[in-house]
């Protein structure tokens, strides 16, 4: 039998006689794919058509071990030919090579076809960045699959597809050196969109970590630790407060922080509850369960860098991507928790080049006043709840900032608005802010301890940053001070003079960083589960008093107002002064529980109330 005929007639392709003559069968086959391809070009396009049409088959037709045989034949036999294939006589032919996915496919089959376009990005030029794509385009799986996840045999198939797809990607990239340039743009023009809310996006990121840490990654490792770092804070940005279990608001900043925080984690799989989530199946609410797995395929990267020992590279990746994508997105919830995680892999190295590039960024003139407020935040939130940093480092990051602060106190001119000391205000809040998690460590080493004798000058200075910065965050540092013998607590750590002052414009309107706290406690629980091991929650930190003790001399001591004498039918003027104050909540207080409330620090993380126009 000829090669025409044993393509004319595919059925003959299969007989004893071909599976026997295998070497035969293969040089007679090749022969005529190469006849078809050829004689296009004089005009006779039979013998090509049904080539085509070999491939172009319905996929329901593939069931049929015949046909599945049949086309792993002809896929073998192109693979022979691909010195013949023109891109301008076999269009119709290489439009549907590029478009096969290997999901419609047994394994044979993707095993003809992967080869098939390694041979042909290879061979010609070309067809390397179709070929590219034609693979990329497979990092995106059907709904079927991604519907059916947990299915054994999908999670099978899963793997099939995947493995063959970044194999032909490395083998192509080894044979072809400029592969890599080619194939990161690519990648991040097929990631599925923003508005694509299923686990398809999921899959795409855990291989394009995947390459990452393959030898493509030493040359695109940084775009593609980029992009991925880039498409979770656009997620994160999708998801609003009203999507997540909050606190009640006239309560305390520091008082609901439980340290399961059972009642704030979103679970895939959770019952709708009344109340704030009863928006529980809006886009948001869909969002946060992806994101949540998203966050955990990051950090299960983290750690096999840790073990391949590239933690120290990808981590400069991150640094970079950080300060690019995440420190000045004001309303970034989860996403810096990748940072928070590598510095918890290594303390000494990453831990450690984080805090120093926050206050470095602070201390730097150079950058703009909202990038320098930013990064103090993070340094303070990121010093308060890590409990892998030692508290001698703390107290060294603290010193820093001290000492910053001393030296604007020597230099500052006689202009006291507080919106022209926005990064005094900032600093002295982080400050105090830190100390309300670590003082009772700092003070128990001497040596630590005579590091914060210089905070009661700034702290009595004619700024007077006690009047500006968050109140509950003033009244818990207070309350340690005193009783840790910080320094004495005299009138001139009252907020005195606030109503009438001019001054109370705290920032003139344009605060953005009252309650942006922005490691606070992770309300995604599966992602929390790799956080918390390292994590200080409000529930486990030492402070300088007796929780029990009576402390109603000491509440006479933080009044806003100033007037130990006000009665409540002063109770108007307060809510007037304080939204005045543009660092604090801007809301009224409608009972005396709220407005207790506000002199006390939360727990969870908690939206912030300031302006979003920065």
């Amino acid at each position: 039998m000829g090669a025409v005929e044993l393509l004319s007639d595919p059925s003959s392709l299969y007989t004893v006689d071909y599976v026997d003559n295998v070497d035969l069968s293969d040089t007679d086959l090749v022969q005529t794919v190469r006849k078809a391809l050829t004689s296009v070009k004089t005009g006779d396009s039979d013998l090509y058509s049904e080539l085509v049409g070999v491939i172009n088959k319905d996929i329901r037709e593939f069931k049929d071990p015949d046909a599945v045989a049949q086309l792993e034949t002809v896929l073998k036999a192109l693979s022979g030919s691909v010195a013949c294939i023109d891109i301008v006589h076999h269009q119709k032919l290489l439009s549907s090579l590029f478009g096969m996915k290997l999901w419609d496919h047994r394994p044979v089959v993707m095993d003809a076809l992967v080869n098939l376009v390694i041979s042909l990005a290879v061979t010609r030029g070309k067809y390397l960045d179709p070929c590219l794509n034609m693979l990329v385009s497979n990092f995106v799986p059907p709904p079927s699959v991604v519907n059916n996840l947990s299915h054994p045999r999908v999670i099978n198939k899963k793997i099939e597809v995947l493995s063959r797809v970044h194999a032909a990607l490395l083998k192509i990239s080894i044979l072809v050196p400029l592969t890599p340039s080619r194939l990161v743009p690519m990648l991040f023009q097929e990631m599925p969109k923003i508005h694509k809310k299923d686990h398809s996006i999921v899959i795409y990121v855990e291989s394009l970590l995947k390459l990452e840490n393959s030898p493509i990654g030493q040359v695109g490792g940084s775009m593609i630790l980029g992009v991925v770092m880039e498409r979770l804070r656009d997620l994160d940005l999708e998801i609003g407060w009203d999507d997540i279990p909050q606190d009640d608001s006239s309560r305390g900043m520091f008082d609901m922080e439980l340290e399961d925080a059972v009642e704030g984690t979103i679970n895939e799989g959770d019952e709708l509850p009344v109340g704030p989530l009863k928006q529980d199946t809006s886009d948001g609410s869909v969002v946060s369960k992806l994101l949540d797995k998203l966050m955990v395929v990051a950090f299960e990267h983290l750690e096999s860098c840790q073990n391949d020992g590239r933690l120290d590279q990808v981590f400069e990746i991150l640094l970079e991507s950080f300060e690019n994508f995440i420190l000045n997105t004001y309303k970034s919830k989860f996403t810096q928790f990748l940072m928070f995680y590598a510095c918890s892999l290594d303390p000494e190295n990453c831990g450690v080049k984080f805090a120093s590039k926050l206050v470095e960024i602070f201390l730097s003139s150079n950058k703009h006043l909202s990038t320098r407020m930013s990064a103090v935040a993070y340094l303070a939130s990121f010093l308060a709840r890590g409990k892998f940093l030692p508290v001698s480092f703390v107290a060294s990051m603290l010193k820093r900032l001290i000492d910053e602060c001393v030296g604007y106190c020597r230099t500052c001119n006689d202009d006291i608005r507080p919106e022209a000391h926005q990064i005094f205000f900032s600093g002295c809040q982080a400050i105090m802010y830190v100390l309300c998690f670590r003082m009772r460590s700092i003070l128990d080493v001497p040596r630590l301890r005579s590091q914060l004798t210089p905070l009661e000058s700034i702290l009595m200075h004619k700024l007077n940053p006690l009047r500006v910065c968050l109140p509950s965050v003033v009244a818990e540092f207070l309350r340690q001070a005193k009783a840790g013998g910080l320094f004495i607590v005299s009138d001139s750590f009252i907020f005195d003079d606030l109503l009438e002052s001019e001054l109370s414009r705290a920032f003139g309107g344009c605060d953005r960083l009252d309650t942006f706290f922005p490691f606070d406690p992770c309300l995604l629980k599966t992602s929390n589960s790799f956080i918390s091991r390292n994590f200080i929650y409000w529930s486990m930190v030492s402070a300088t008093y007796d929780e029990d003790e009576e402390d109603d001399d000491y509440d006479a001591e933080v009044i806003v107002n100033g007037d130990e004498d006000s009665d409540e039918g002063d109770e108007a003027d307060l809510d007037y002064a304080l939204n005045k104050m543009s660092i604090t909540p801007k809301h009224s207080f409608k009972n005396k529980m709220e407005r207790d409330g506000l002199l006390r620090m939360p727990s969870r993380i908690r939206p912030s109330t300031s302006p979003e126009s920065l």
